[in-house]
């Protein structure tokens, strides 16, 4: 693939071919009768773009008007490809609780069970099976972001032939150790770059240096077609009406089969491609009329870490596509978390865009009563991020707020803050003595509502504490909550204590407000981490002529302490 487009400023039941599904000539659900004469208008497209980086010039999308035999044309690709050798045909599950919050039939098309844990499979071993033989026999080279290394390691592990996988470095390992173990002595990795378009350079130097076959992992109509039998089946499998269909954007070739086959079977039904903010590549290309290079993308959603969309996905999904929508990390976080409530899986962050944008296009729509089916795309994440997914997941869903609250130092207005608090659940409470006049907090309160937020403010507000809402604050959500502390010079004769309670709704303002009040607090640490016990970092200023009386205190708390006033680190980063 040459490179194209501008430069941005920012940086069926399906079996074998499928043909018994549209074979007969029964007219399809939502058709016009035979004979009318007429063929399904479609409507207008709206486009919509959510993207963090503009484009330069005209901010209306161009949309080329092309002729359908094109996507007739695929719909002949993706009846006969052969994907079921190696991939099967995958659940359509419904998502009992999103449903029920989003007030929508969600389905979710579980393509996340497939062998590689990816739809990758089908267009990986399409390609392959329709490389001549004389070529197949020297081998084939590809490039990934992951998932469509593992597709073709599998591929080339059934067919026997010898398989050039190039990735980025900045792929997780869990995909890496995949693509050995699915490949075998079939498989030779080689690790580049720090995005799909730095390995697919790479890729292409090694194919022609080795005469070997590309299979490209996106930008090919034989991959095409092999993703597009997602749809067939989507279509088999729930044949009453369908409001949209989600599908995950990276390279563009899952959101081009899905669009091409539905549009040519039953074109009233939505298709929206779904992006991350920071790799939008698709929605900037679209928008611009041309395909758009960006300068860098953002790598959490690994799998969709695209620069530069594939030429003929783009001509599709400009097409065929009805809109594209970008969501954040955190939505993405909040995303991966509903499908484990529903489903008890976890998908990677690629894997939940399509939840993502679904729960978007509720909220900006308002559509209820409605059918939505999202492709789960994938589900090889490292263990490793799930910490952070957890961490961003209550801001995602507008579960938690972030609040930087100033209140008086002095005796009494700290217990008072609390007071105002009330029942809710605190998840997060920081502070550290720096002011002789007034103490900043560093407060997470769990919410049920986006709106709460606002009025958890002014509450705080109208009590005479000036607040801050952090919750939509990248640099306190990634950083600032860590740094709360430091050693502090008004910190004197303090000593330093670590308790334990059970954690329970109400649990922490109920230990905040039996700490007497003749000893000033000067250090406060508090985060809930989701087990049944919860640790608390005190640091209380006792003078030592009211030692023996602040024993006899703790002595009556109830709550297990230990005292860590000795402890190197404290000496090290506190004191």
């Amino acid at each position: 693939m040459p490179p194209g487009g501008a430069d941005a400023r920012n940086r069926c039941k399906a079996t074998g071919d499928g043909r018994q599904l549209y074979g007969s000539r029964r007219r399809r659900p939502g058709a016009p009768p035979e004979g009318s004469g007429r063929r399904p208008r479609r409507k207008a497209r709206r486009w919509r773009y959510h993207c963090r980086f503009p484009i330069a010039g005209n901010s209306e999308p161009r949309l080329a008007h092309r002729p359908m035999s094109s996507s007739h044309d695929y719909l002949k690709k993706i009846l006969t490809a052969r994907v079921y050798d190696v991939a099967h045909e995958t659940e359509l599950e419904p998502a009992r609780n999103l449903s029920a919050r989003l007030a929508n039939s969600v389905y979710l098309k579980r393509e996340d069970n497939q062998p590689v844990f990816s739809f990758k499979l089908r267009g990986a071993y399409n390609k392959m099976v329709h490389i001549p033989a004389d070529a197949l026999a020297r081998g084939v080279i590809t490039a990934s972001a992951g998932n469509h290394a593992q597709g073709v390691a599998y591929s080339a592990a059934r067919l026997g032939v010898k398989a050039v996988i190039v990735v980025p470095v900045t792929t997780p390992q869990v995909k890496v150790d995949a693509v050995r173990a699915h490949g075998g002595p079939t498989v030779e990795v080689v690790q580049v770059g720090e995005s799909y378009s730095d390995a697919y350079a790479h890729a292409v130097q090694l194919q022609e240096a080795r005469g070997l076959t590309f299979v490209h992992p996106f930008d090919d109509a034989l991959v095409i077609a092999g993703q597009g039998t997602v749809a067939m089946e989507i279509l088999s499998q729930h044949q009453a009406p369908i409001h949209a269909i989600f599908v995950p954007i990276g390279g563009g070739g899952l959101a081009a089969g899905v669009a091409a086959y539905v549009k040519a079977v039953r074109p009233e039904i939505k298709v929206i491609g779904v992006q991350t903010e920071d790799s939008c590549a698709m929605a900037q290309s679209v928008r611009a009329g041309e395909r758009v290079t960006l300068s860098e993308v953002g790598l959490f959603s690994d799998g969709t870490a695209v620069k530069l969309v594939g030429a003929e996905t783009f001509r599709l999904c400009r097409e065929y596509l009805d809109d594209i929508l970008t969501v954040n990390t955190d939505a993405l976080c909040a995303a991966i978390k509903d499908v484990f409530q529903d489903t008890r899986s976890v998908l990677e962050p690629a894997g939940a865009l399509s939840v993502a944008g679904a729960k978007q296009y509720v909220e900006r729509t308002g559509v209820q009563a409605q059918t939505l089916v999202a492709v789960t795309s994938g589900a090889n994440m490292n263990f490793d991020r799930m910490r952070f997914v957890a961490e961003r997941a209550e801001v995602g869903e507008a579960r938690e707020a972030v609040f930087a609250v100033t209140i008086p130092e002095e005796r009494g207005s700290f217990k008072r803050f609390c007071e105002l608090v009330g029942e809710r659940s605190v998840t997060e409470f920081n502070y550290r003595i720096a002011d002789a006049t007034a103490a900043h907090i560093f407060v997470g309160v769990q919410i049920r509502s986006r709106d709460e937020s606002a009025s958890i403010a002014q509450a705080f507000e109208s009590h005479g504490f000036p607040t801050a809402d952090l919750t939509n604050d990248e640099l306190s959500k990634q950083h600032i909550r860590y740094m709360v502390g430091g050693r502090s010079p008004l910190a004197h004769d303090e000593r330093l204590f670590r308790f334990e309670f059970p954690e329970r709704p109400g649990a922490l303002m109920k230990f905040l407000s039996s700490m007497a009040p003749d000893w000033n607090i000067s250090l406060f640490h508090y985060r809930n981490q989701g087990a049944d016990y919860s640790s608390i970092l005190v640091g209380i200023q006792v003078p030592a002529t009211d030692n023996a009386a602040f024993e006899r205190f703790l002595s009556t708390l109830g709550y297990p302490h230990w005292d860590e006033s000795g402890n190197p680190v404290y000496r090290l980063f506190l004191a």
